[in-house]
């Protein structure tokens, strides 16, 4: 049954792998082309046509590959019907929106399987670095067909981390000293992959991230042996009728423990 199981798991893989790449392309074509911009969320972020295309393109392939898994896309008018959908895609188009109108190429195709609230298949693809991420159930995290892994940097070491700079202010002093900072990355979910082929150490993730931008990336840093969890250290959920999430810690393994620690400080004071 565990066999059944991952072979599905890993077709899905190949079906997400190659609809993000196609969806990626899509919105290349946007890319540094002054796109139509909407803005939503009472004028506070932005959407462009780039988005709206790769979406399509996204949806064109894996609903009809796939006309019985729920459907969860930041730029698809949600549907209480996911709910009871066992299997669900979970879409991002463009993670980094900003960052592709800015005309960086920090931003990535996020779709991810998940499976009764986890993540079973993910798909990072970064058009303008040429990067894909891919993860599955069981299986390494990949980045363009090679392993990765979280650093191995020990415990109370130098981290970099991916954190704003008035948050890491309000560290302890022993703690924050140990901290480097690193240039923010517009990008969540490409920041969470950073995590898990060792570029940095860990990364702390405000309130209000949405499933769309973590699911994929959430599979991604757990197959090269890290951890996205909350400031209690439990797992993330999925697929549930709330889509927006409290504040939340990606990390190395080794390294969780150690920086809830600091956020707990944080938290208490």
């Amino acid at each position: 049954m565990c066999d059944v199981r991952t072979a599905r798991w890993q077709r899905d893989l190949e079906l997400i792998a190659g609809a993000a790449k196609q969806a990626g392309d899509v919105a290349l074509g946007f890319f540094n082309q002054s796109p139509e911009v909407w803005w939503k969320n009472g004028g506070r972020s932005p959407v462009s046509a780039a988005d709206f295309a790769a979406n399509e393109k996204l949806e064109s392939i894996l609903r009809l590959a796939r006309p019985d898994y729920g459907w969860l896309s930041e730029e698809t008018e949600d549907s209480a019907a996911r709910l009871s959908a066992e299997t669900l895609f979970v879409i991002d188009p463009i993670d980094g929106t900003r960052a592709f109108l800015g005309g960086l190429d920090l931003w990535c195709v996020s779709v991810a399987v998940v499976h009764r609230g986890r993540p079973v298949a993910g798909v990072l693809y970064a058009p303008a670095l040429d990067e894909l991420f891919e993860a599955v159930e069981g299986g390494a995290a990949m980045k363009n067909g090679e392993p990765i892994a979280v650093s191995a940097n020990e415990p109370g070491t130098v981290s970099r981390f991916a954190i704003g700079e008035d948050i890491l202010k309000a560290f302890p002093d022993p703690f924050r000293l140990k901290i480097e900072r690193v240039k923010h990355v517009p990008s969540l979910a490409y920041r969470i992959a950073m995590v898990a082929d060792g570029r940095l150490e860990g990364t702390f993730v405000k309130r209000n991230s949405h499933d769309w931008d973590l699911a994929a990336a959430d599979l991604i840093l757990e197959r090269a042996g890290g951890r996205l969890t909350d400031l209690d250290g439990r797992s993330v959920l999925y697929n549930r009728s709330e889509v927006s999430h409290a504040e939340l810690c990606g990390a190395a393994g080794p390294r969780v423990a150690e920086f809830l620690e600091g956020l707990a400080e944080i938290r208490s004071s």
